[in-house]
């Protein structure tokens, strides 16, 4: 679905904002007929956390040192002669990896580290294009960055959808109400 929804978009993207909300519609009908997206990335978290064993308040300092203890005991290089254990460790560790950079994504003291250039954006760049995928909101800046925010339930997004200004509705309804993390940013030429 993401990858029809960047073909309209990029086919539309001269269009009028009504031609780019009526596409929006259509994504609509999808989550829609499609529930079994619901709180799937809430469940993510914890799942995550859960496979590293850690909490919502460990530090990036314990993040690193489970992460590296958890590497040691299911890096693949240790089943040599082993191939069936060797390829359950590399998925172990995949999912191991995974978990580790999204949650060093969320953790307070990286959201701190980057609050000053969060803060100026969502302040001074509006926003670019939006879209709502398996609750995960994805919004994306004039000044290319992107963020995600977790857990944006379906009549959220379609409210952003209608509102006049998306905006001035995320400043007062998705900043600060979610568990966000930086998705990107755009290249510049």
């Amino acid at each position: 679905m993401n990858i029809i929804w960047g073909i309209l978009k990029e086919y539309y993207k001269t269009s009028n904002k009504l031609i780019i909300k009526n596409l929006r519609f259509y994504q609509l009908i999808f989550l829609i007929l499609h529930p079994e997206n619901k709180d799937r990335d809430m469940k993510k978290i914890g799942e995550y956390r859960k496979l590293l064993e850690v909490d919502n308040t460990a530090t990036l300092k314990d993040l690193k040192t489970i992460y590296r203890n958890v590497m040691k005991d299911t890096h693949p290089d240790k089943f040599i002669n082993d191939e069936a254990g060797k390829l359950e460790a590399e998925e172990k560790s995949k999912s191991v990896i995974e978990a580790y950079h999204f949650l060093v994504s969320i953790n307070p003291e990286t959201q701190e580290k980057y609050k000053e250039e969060y803060t100026e954006t969502i302040t001074k760049s509006n926003i670019q294009d939006f879209y709502l995928e398996k609750s995960i909101l994805t919004v994306q800046h004039l000044n290319g960055v992107s963020y995600e925010y977790m857990g944006v339930p379906k009549n959220t997004y379609i409210k952003m959808i209608n509102a006049d200004s998306p905006s001035r509705f995320a400043r007062r309804h998705i900043y600060g109400n979610f568990v966000y993390r930086k998705a990107g940013e755009v290249m510049q030429d």
